[in-house]
């Protein structure tokens, strides 16, 4: 099974890279985080890769860094979670802030992904809670926003216009020290974190 892939970058959109190894062209899915990583097209590209096989198909799904892989193979373990709604969930959210969010427990964020409904919210949660410690010390660093009705949209608006979601995060978090009160108002959200980001 293909396990990792190195080669040229023929062509990169938000759910698919194309990469060429050794004269052959491979299709990976890929997560809106691991496209944020990908280099300009006709450069050279490391995946880390999941091999998944059907009966009808092979799959393969990549990944730009190696808990990224890891955490999506977890959520292919809980029930009614296949690789294309696991995919789905991390790019939808970091895998830092999922990390977060199913320690915290918290369903209502979890739900906020297309395709997860409260049930699987729930199994993700109950399944996985207690299956993270080897996550700890990569997501120690990492910045934390404190969750508000508008932060997600905020983060999903930022990284469709192209910035990095690790930046805009750390841009959200230094314009939410400022002005703590505007977590919920999506437009001066908007507004703050694009001027700390620039």
């Amino acid at each position: 099974m293909i396990a990792h892939l190195r080669g040229t970058l023929l062509a990169k959109h938000p759910n698919q890279a194309i990469v060429e190894a050794a004269g052959v062209g491979y299709d990976v899915t890929i997560s809106i985080e691991t496209f944020t990583h990908l280099p300009a097209e006709g450069s050279e590209v490391k995946l880390h890769i999941h091999t998944h096989v059907r009966e009808d198909a092979i799959a393969l799904f990549g990944f730009a860094q190696k808990d990224e892989k890891r955490l999506f193979e977890k959520l292919t373990t809980v029930s009614g979670i296949g690789p294309k709604l696991a995919i789905t969930v991390l790019s939808g959210i970091s895998s830092d802030r999922l990390i977060a969010t199913i320690r915290a427990q918290d369903h209502a964020t979890l739900t906020k992904v297309p395709g997860i409904g409260k049930k699987t919210a729930e199994r993700v949660v109950l399944e996985l809670k207690d299956k993270l410690d080897e996550f700890a010390l990569s997501s120690a660093h990492v910045s934390h926003v404190p969750v508000g009705a508008a932060t997600e949209d905020v983060l999903s608006a930022l990284t469709n216009l192209g910035y990095q979601k690790p930046a805009a995060e750390k841009a959200m978090e230094n314009a939410l020290k400022k002005e703590p009160g505007i977590q919920d108002d999506f437009e001066q959200l908007f507004r703050a974190t694009l001027a700390a980001i620039r």
